[in-house]
């Protein structure tokens, strides 16, 4: 069980320093305790403390870091069963697999589309995370594959899956130490020289099991052996075995404090099935239950972007509205001339708005302002979407030194700030838009700057 704000503040100086951004002790320990502070970010504090705060603030299910810095993913860090009792914290890992018994066009087509097949929404990137590189019994095509994909896709987090310990050494060697790969996998059989190999390169290891049980007896023996970083397989081969140990991992893990399977799961689609649409049917499952990792036979973009968006959804945090961040966004390759719109940073009117201005094809300026994510009349009826505040962001956005006219367009239903708006931005016309956002294109064909 985690420490209180209470437990925490008897370990802290007591300085009240601010040194930690946070105005008091009692107030940094109670974000501790509420996992909304790093103890380590109290400078003062005692490397004993850290760790004795870390280890008991930590979530059930160990975070796992794979990737070279600036370049990773992680996974695990969850602390519940169901998204609405907080939210899930690390999204689910597409990895797409290449392997040595591949032909070379297969290879590059795989490794070309892990790089291609990427997509904007929501002001985030969408895409695939991770390359897997399998030696399917030859040494030195693993080793050369490992080269091939470093110098191809060289920020790609990589898992590397050999049966041969000393492959999987040679093979960090290859990659670096830096890249920390996912070493897959610790059997029954390799357990020791695993170990040594983890505690050599510092990088994670995967676990493999035939069943669940084993898994999570070679999880117990290889922390014994001070082996930190894990990933679960449990050698589920089919959706509901996989789905059945997902469930049962997760619950062991939040509910029972079990420590040998507070891991997250590294799972393979790509081995439960040959046709690409009942694995992404298996895929989207595992997104909603609980997989840290699942390796895909093949990227294809029409089965990739709806796993990417059911991820998207399924990772936001509920209590939260989707949002983009504030900004000013070119639409249409605009210019000095261009019209100016101004509207909220709720997701959905964003994607209204700014698709129906991409449809007119005229050049323009799309303000989106920071509303917490609510709609425009709700913003405008809690105070957040206000004429004052409009006009301080147009002020400080930098539009003023992008166009060479002042007429800003408000949505149709705020008509009645139009006012209020051109006392706070007396320099600027104030134009009244359409209702709906439908009405768009053709009233920005109309558009003329006065």
């Amino acid at each position: 069980m985690g420490l209180t704000g209470i437990e925490i503040l008897k370990m802290l100086p007591k300085k009240n320093c601010g040194e930690c951004k946070v105005p008091t002790c009692l107030a940094f320990a109670m974000k501790v305790a509420a996992g909304q502070e790093d103890i380590g970010n109290c400078p003062y504090v005692s490397d004993e403390v850290k760790e004795k705060v870390g280890e008991a603030s930590a979530p059930p299910i160990r975070t796992i870091t794979i990737g070279q810095e600036g370049a990773q993913f992680k996974c695990g860090g969850e602390t519940c069963l169901f998204r609405h009792e907080k939210r899930f914290e690390n999204p689910t890992g597409f990895a797409v697999l290449v392997s040595t018994d591949m032909d070379d066009a297969d290879i590059d087509g795989r490794i070309e589309r892990f790089k291609t097949l990427r997509y904007e929404r929501v002001g985030l990137l969408l895409k695939a995370d991770l390359i897997a590189i399998k030696d399917a019994g030859d040494k030195d095509a693993f080793i050369g594959l490992i080269k091939k994909v470093r110098a191809e896709a060289q920020d790609a987090p990589l898992i590397l899956m050999s049966k041969d310990v000393g492959a999987l050494k040679e093979g960090v060697e290859v990659a670096g130490k830096e890249t920390k790969p996912l070493l897959y996998a610790a059997t029954k059989d390799n357990l020791d020289e695993m170990a040594s190999l983890s505690e050599e390169t510092g990088c994670p290891v995967a676990v493999y099991g035939e069943t669940i049980g084993e898994a999570a007896k070679l999880s117990e023996a290889l922390q014994s052996k001070g082996v930190k970083d894990l990933m679960l397989d449990t050698g589920a081969r089919t959706m509901r075995e996989a789905l059945e140990d997902q469930v049962v991992m997760r619950r062991a893990s939040i509910n029972h404090k079990y420590k040998p399977l507070g891991f997250p799961s590294i799972t393979f689609p790509c081995e439960m099935t040959d046709d690409p649409l009942a694995e992404a049917m298996i895929t989207s499952v595992l997104v909603c239950k609980y997989a840290g990792i699942t390796v895909l036979s093949d990227l294809r973009g029409d089965v990739l972007f709806p796993l990417l968006l059911e991820r998207l959804n399924i990772f936001t945090d509920p209590q939260r509205p989707m949002v983009v961040q504030e900004d000013i966004y070119p639409i249409n390759g605009p210019d000095e001339k261009s019209p100016v719109l101004i509207t909220c940073n709720f997701s959905l009117t964003y994607f209204i708005v700014s698709g129906e201005v991409e449809g007119s094809k005229v050049p323009s300026w799309l303000l989106i302002k920071d509303t917490e994510g609510l709609s425009v009349l709700t913003a405008w009826a809690a105070g957040k979407f206000s004429s004052d505040l409009i006009g301080s962001f147009v002020k400080k956005s930098g539009i003023e030194d992008k166009v060479s006219h002042r007429n800003l367009i408000i949505p149709g239903y705020l008509a009645g700030m139009k006012g209020e708006l051109e006392d706070e931005l007396p320099d600027w016309t104030i134009t009244v838009g359409p209702r709906e956002a439908s009405h768009l294109p053709a009233f920005l064909r109309d558009w003329k700057a006065e």
